[in-house]
């Protein structure tokens, strides 16, 4: 039963997703904002809204431990597992210089944690500076004026289809985020039961079954930007998820209450997450292209399977 509501808190949590950045990006045109704009701030929070749900209440129901492993979980399959099996459907070529500049970015963002639970704690100070930090980040995508967070050519399509009255938009956006915080909720409470249940540790239920539930918005339009041989968007998106995922998730949640974590049991993880992102580096940038291919794509997907399964056992 623990299982099934896991499932159902999964499903909720990618519905609300979906009708959430739907009429987030409505509303905003709707409001006059271009659709560059909702790209780079609106949907890009918006596809992060799983992950801070999903962590919100995982630490006020007391669960600092599955809340920790839902985002450093989340990053680490971004990486390996949806990284991977885009590039195994279809490799990923481009030939964007902005990703050049998105990579040290990503590795520096991924150091960040290390630092942070040095002391076993993610104060609220240390989560209004990560937050500051975002705001510097975005105001650097609005600058740049290109989509690196989300697949800006989704949310033109969306925005192209028949005008709707701004009401409705805005009841899409209460129903998006009302379907996200109930989704969250059985998603939490049944993941802890199943831990508790089955004697594994709140830790690995977070990295591996929370993690995965809460990365599909980015699997399903990872994926089918690949079989539109979309490099960039692909690529794009799963670097801005993981930037977003640690300054917005981890910062407003610390922010809302201190996170505490064991830094011995954490570091593990987050090394294994800086490492693959230390590892695009050589598999990314080599020549004037951005190209992975299908043998990166099984190295990533080996990796993470590796990784999963030395958590269990």
């Amino acid at each position: 039963m623990a299982f099934l509501l896991l499932m159902v808190g999964v499903v909720l949590l990618y519905l609300g997703g979906e009708v959430l950045v739907g009429g987030a990006a409505h509303l905003a045109r709707a409001l006059g904002i271009s659709p560059l704009v909702i790209g780079l701030t609106v949907v890009a929070f918006a596809t992060s809204a799983p992950e801070l749900c999903a962590t919100l209440i995982a630490v006020l129901h007391g669960a600092p431990a599955l809340s920790l492993g839902n985002v450093f979980g989340s990053n680490i399959a971004n990486v390996a597992l949806i990284l991977g099996l885009a590039a195994i459907i279809r490799p990923l070529a481009g030939q964007d210089r902005f990703l050049r500049r998105e990579i040290p970015i990503l590795i520096g963002v991924a150091v960040i944690p290390l630092w942070l639970l040095r002391d076993g704690v993610v104060s609220r100070i240390e989560g209004m500076v990560m937050v500051l930090l975002l705001v510097a980040y975005v105001v650097h995508l609005l600058r740049e004026g290109r989509p690196s967070a989300i697949a800006l050519e989704e949310v033109e399509e969306e925005l192209a289809e028949a005008a709707r009255p701004w009401w409705l938009s805005a009841l899409a956006v209460a129903v998006g985020l009302g379907m996200l915080v109930w989704g969250a909720d059985i998603l939490v409470s049944s993941a802890t039961t199943l831990a508790r249940a089955i004697g594994i540790s709140e830790r690995v239920i977070g990295l591996t079954l929370v993690a995965f539930g809460t990365s599909l918005p980015e699997l399903a339009s990872s994926l089918a930007a690949a079989r539109r041989r979309e490099g960039d968007i692909v690529l794009g998106n799963i670097v801005g998820s993981n930037i977003f995922n640690v300054l917005c998730v981890l910062g407003v949640t610390a922010m809302v209450r201190p996170i505490a974590g064991d830094p011995a049991a954490v570091r593990i993880d987050l090394l294994v997450g800086l490492a693959l992102s230390l590892a695009l580096v050589p598999m990314l940038l080599f020549g004037r292209r951005l190209y992975l291919g299908r043998f990166e794509g099984f190295v990533l997907l080996a990796a993470y399977g590796t990784y999963v399964g030395w958590l269990f056992l």
